[in-house]
């Protein structure tokens, strides 16, 4: 018989598999035009920007939860390839607007396009699961990110 336990030991167990495949998915190319390619965690970055319109890079960190550096660095690596526009934001000095150029723009579709190839495939393996039980996993999902998010937050202020 399980325990309780060893029931959160192995859902742990198994979240964490998860995430070393969803690591290794964002390092993942995805073609945008004859020869340029970005990697799926560009993409994501250049998925919140295209969502949202316009964004800051604090804007960035925070959707992402990472630090404003690495925000920083992931987009000055987007405008030098020709992704993002950023200008002075009309309210602030010290803040710039993202926005996505023509090439963003169709790295936004070959995005698109896969997330919906993606969560087609997801919600066709969980539409078989009772609603109260996908219910349980986003809460569980929130208790994982709150003890992971604690855990960054301890290390940042050591």
């Amino acid at each position: 018989m399980e325990t309780r336990e060893s029931i959160i030991k192995h859902t742990i167990q198994e979240f964490i598999r998860v995430s070393k495949l969803y690591s290794r998915i964002e390092e993942l190319p995805l073609p945008v035009e004859d020869g340029v390619e970005i990697t799926t965690r560009e993409a994501h970055i250049i998925q919140a920007i295209g969502d949202h319109d316009r964004m800051s890079v604090t804007q960035v960190a925070s959707h992402f939860g990472i630090t404003k550096s690495g925000a920083s660095q992931m987009v000055s690596k987007l405008v030098k390839r020709g992704f993002l526009h950023k200008k002075q934001a009309a309210h602030s000095n010290k803040e710039f607007e993202l926005s996505l150029t023509a090439l963003g723009g169709k790295a936004f579709q070959a995005h698109e396009q896969l997330h919906g190839k993606d969560l087609a495939g997801l919600v066709d393996r969980l539409s078989d699961f009772p609603p109260s039980h996908i219910e349980t996993m986003s809460v569980l999902l929130e208790a994982l990110g709150k003890v992971m998010e604690q855990r960054l937050s301890q290390r940042s202020e050591e």
